[in-house]
């Protein structure tokens, strides 16, 4: 569709000119002398842009761009040249449709809590789910990285459903589960005769990834020389076979995650920095469960559901004090060590509740000054502690304890107050 585009000038002949210019480059065109024309105009029709002179008879063209509820994009003196008014234009509508679509992303992404099978609805988790939204659908090399249990697979899974490369295979490997010398053959496949034991031709998982997405999970892990090998295939987009001459053309997405720093890992010799290049186009970082615990209700309920039905198991909830130390918990072992906890904790529960004797030894040690376990309380008692720990855990930062807890700082001010919670460290 045509952008519409409202000219408001006093001065009929500068805005008949400007008129005739945009139209002539596919716009659809409006022309007002004043404040009351402009504003019958924007009654009836909806418009793009608009371009309004500062000094208008009946008013001021910066309240009519408050009234048009966005605010100047640009000012240009007159006269101007046409080239540099349509260049603005240009550049005006554009910037207007990145912000629609981050809008509409954004609102899209407000109304669910899952993308994928990964879950949660805090701050830190919503910016993932925009991240991998915003680049699933090109083919760009994405880097995820993040600690040991924090769902870098489910990112990667997720990356490759939403693709265009939907339709074709998703390849995985774990640089680090197999020994050195197989991930050569694994990777490039071989030929018959090529070394001890290879009785038949293979082909790899560079080849079998062809049209589809390749994990290599634990990218830092990989040998450097191996390393060199992946970084010329990713260049020349062929794969040469171990003992083969021939060389067979491969397309398919790069994924690649790690639980080491990237920064880390060059200086240390495990990742080449021509590699590092290549595979980090786009970097998503993965936040800790100690940095998203607004997420643990809801995680830990999705995982009751799924173990209760799996091991056909009567345990519908969890009881307030097992809850308070889900909440309180450090989790080394992030969303990996609450899915095995809630899972053990389903499997040994004698009764339709999960109390804290359920739960795993590390977390029936109270990680409270004075080790003094605190009585059993509610929902509402929950709430508080976890908003207090929410608060230390932050330096009593509200903004960023609001984040932690997945809330809105007005509503966290108001739980503060309900639970008689001070607004300053004591």
């Amino acid at each position: 569709m045509k952008s519409r585009i409202l000219v408001v000038d006093d001065e009929s002949v500068i805005a008949e000119n400007l008129r005739l210019t945009l139209e002539r480059e596919g716009y659809d065109v409006e022309t007002a002398g004043n404040t009351v024309g402009a504003m019958l105009r924007m009654e009836t029709r909806e418009f793009a842009l608009g371009i309004v002179d500062l000094i208008l008879p009946d008013g001021d063209g910066l309240h009519l761009l408050r009234l048009l509820k966005q605010g100047a994009f640009y000012f240009v003196a007159k006269p101007f040249d046409a080239d540099e008014m349509l260049m603005l234009v240009g550049k005006a509508l554009e910037r207007r449709r990145l912000l629609a679509e981050t809008s509409d992303l954004r609102r899209k992404l407000a109304e669910q809590a899952a993308y994928g099978e990964m879950l949660g609805s805090s701050p830190a988790i919503k910016r993932v789910f925009e991240m991998l939204e915003s680049v699933a659908s090109s083919d760009a090399n994405v880097l995820i990285v993040g600690e040991s249990g924090t769902g870098k697979e489910l990112a990667a899974n997720a990356v490759h459903a939403k693709s265009t490369r939907v339709d074709g295979p998703m390849v995985k490997i774990n640089c680090a589960a197999l020994p050195k010398d197989l991930i050569e053959s694994e990777l490039f496949g071989h030929v018959k005769g090529a070394f001890t034991g290879a009785t038949t031709d293979k082909s790899g998982l560079l080849e079998e990834a062809h049209r589809g997405s390749l994990l290599l999970d634990e990218i830092t892990e990989m040998p450097l020389d191996l390393q060199a090998k992946l970084l010329r295939v990713l260049e020349d987009r062929t794969v040469r076979r171990l003992g083969g001459a021939k060389t067979v053309p491969v397309d398919f997405r790069l994924i690649c995650s790690t639980n080491r720093e990237p920064e880390v890992a060059l200086r240390e010799g495990r990742l080449r920095q021509d590699l590092y290049f290549r595979i980090n186009t786009v970097t998503v970082a993965l936040p800790s469960l100690r940095d998203r615990t607004g997420d643990i209700p809801l995680l830990a309920k999705s995982f009751l559901e799924r173990f209760r039905a799996k091991h056909g198991r009567d345990v519908e909830s969890i009881d307030p004090e097992a809850y308070r130390r889900l909440l309180s918990y450090g989790w080394p072992g992030n969303i990996r060590e609450l899915e095995h906890a809630i899972e053990r904790a389903v499997l040994v529960a004698r009764g339709r509740e999960i109390t804290l004797a359920d739960l795993p030894e590390p977390l029936q040690v109270d990680p409270s000054p004075g080790g003094s376990a605190p009585p059993p309380g509610s929902l509402e008692e929950i709430e508080r502690v976890s908003i207090v720990r929410a608060l230390e855990s932050t330096g009593w930062n509200k903004q960023a304890a609001a984040q932690v807890l997945g809330l809105r700082r007005p509503t966290l001010y108001s739980k503060m107050r309900r639970h008689g919670i001070p607004q300053r460290r004591a």
